[in-house]
């Protein structure tokens, strides 16, 4: 009966706290300077009561109007999740108490959407719940694994050591998800400017020349019948160009989604993708070393960690060989021998994880191997990025050098006939 009847306080409270609704206020301070501010309460006349005690004069006090197109405000990035864990890990580490520390970040957001999921956490708090419970009504934002963290570093009495783990933890596999779009841009933008400029000179300059050799009456080479023909196809057929383009995209983009064997399928053919197939490996391997060590370091248990670091490492490939490792970690083997087994993880990496299991510092050594595949990501983003600008122009010349010759030959012909 005393738990039941705590468990309904409890409930209570967190109804009567998510009540509680946002008022922007205009008050006078001691001095006669305006101030403006907005702040939480159950109604005006509490608001104004507050602004008393904090020796303000109120003169208007107004529930904050709700956006035109409602108050969700944009999507939560993981780059705002890993902001946030560093400022709150700052907070605690600094003796801010956790309720506080929140109003304070919460206050600091610009984005609607994050600040409210905010507040509804420190609500929770002040409701009852713990730090993890809290986090873990927003599964998408705070994932099983940052709480499985967060649950670590509460029941070890440690928050804010761990809380400092996972910021850093974030901002770490933040850069390295930067550093993989910056290496997967640049070829999708030779693609797409090579694609464009093609476009262009078919659709708007071919047909000019098209004109002038018609009227010449001369028999063209077959480079230029090629373009020509080609003019002619997109001119007629550009609708459904862009048609297959964009439904080929569509559907890639849902098969990825829907289709487990499919994105196995892609995710390895990626993975030996010339130079972008080696840094998304190099990448996968920083993850699954980062992730590991940083729960293991938190005490989470062994094959737990493991269950959550497969879906941290970006790699569908990579993913089932962890959750494979992690059933025969469950029956008895050594991590070691169970990465072996998957033939998917380089020499280096097995004979670092073999030394950590024997010296008892499994995560010192993992952590090892996270800075120097990290670095190697970062160095080959760098070359690739050096690589890829003269490439660009080699295919932007090529294309629109080899269209330009084309359309010239005739003329050139007919040049060395007069």
């Amino acid at each position: 009966m005393a738990t039941a009847t705590a468990t309904n306080n409890v409930g209570a409270s967190r109804a009567s706290v998510s009540k509680l609704t946002v008022y922007d206020w205009v008050a006078l301070d001691k001095r006669g300077k305006k101030m403006k501010g907005e702040m939480q309460s159950k109604n005006a006349s509490l608001v104004k009561a507050e602004l008393r005690r904090q020796g303000m004069n109120p003169q208007t006090v107004r529930e904050k109007p709700k956006p035109l197109f409602g108050s969700t405000g944009s999507r939560v990035k993981p780059r705002d999740v890993a902001i946030f864990s560093r400022q709150i890990a700052t907070m605690m580490a600094s003796g801010v108490p956790m309720v506080q520390a929140f109003e304070i970040i919460a206050g600091g957001q610009r984005n609607p959407r994050f600040k409210n999921m905010l507040t509804e956490v420190k609500q929770s708090i002040e409701g009852g719940s713990t730090l993890h419970e809290a986090l873990g009504q927003f599964p998408i934002q705070f994932d099983e694994l940052y709480c499985n963290l967060v649950q670590a570093g509460e029941s070890a009495g440690v928050l804010d050591t761990v809380l400092d783990t996972v910021a850093t933890y974030k901002e770490r596999m933040e850069g390295i998800k930067a550093k993989i779009k910056k290496a997967l841009f640049y070829p999708a933008m030779v693609m797409a400017v090579a694609f464009l400029v093609s476009m262009v000179i078919l659709l708007f300059v071919v047909p000019v020349f098209q004109d002038v050799f018609k009227n010449a009456g001369a028999a063209l080479p077959a480079p230029t019948q090629m373009v020509i023909n080609a003019s002619k196809f997109v001119q007629a057929y550009w609708w459904l160009i862009l048609i297959v383009i964009i439904g080929s995209i569509v559907a890639l983009v849902m098969a990825n989604k829907r289709s487990r064997k499919f994105a196995h399928f892609l995710d390895r053919m990626l993975l030996r993708f010339p130079i972008i197939g080696n840094i998304l490996r190099q990448s996968a391997l920083a993850r699954f070393a980062r992730t590991l060590g940083v729960t293991f370091q938190a005490g989470v248990p062994l094959v737990e960690a493991m269950d959550a670091v497969a879906g941290a490492t970006g790699s569908i490939v990579y993913g089932d060989a962890i959750r494979q490792m992690r059933d025969d970690v469950a029956v008895g083997h050594q991590m070691q021998l169970a990465m072996r087994q998957t033939g998917l993880f380089p020499n280096m990496v097995v004979q670092m994880t073999a030394i950590g299991e024997e010296s008892g510092a499994l995560d010192s050594m993992l952590f090892k191997v996270a800075e120097f595949y990290e670095e190697e990501v970062n160095n080959a983003v760098d070359t690739l990025s050096t690589l890829l600008e003269p490439l660009i122009m080699v295919v932007l010349g090529v294309i629109v050098g080899g269209m330009v010759i084309s359309l010239y030959l005739p003329i050139f012909k007919l040049a060395g006939t007069v």
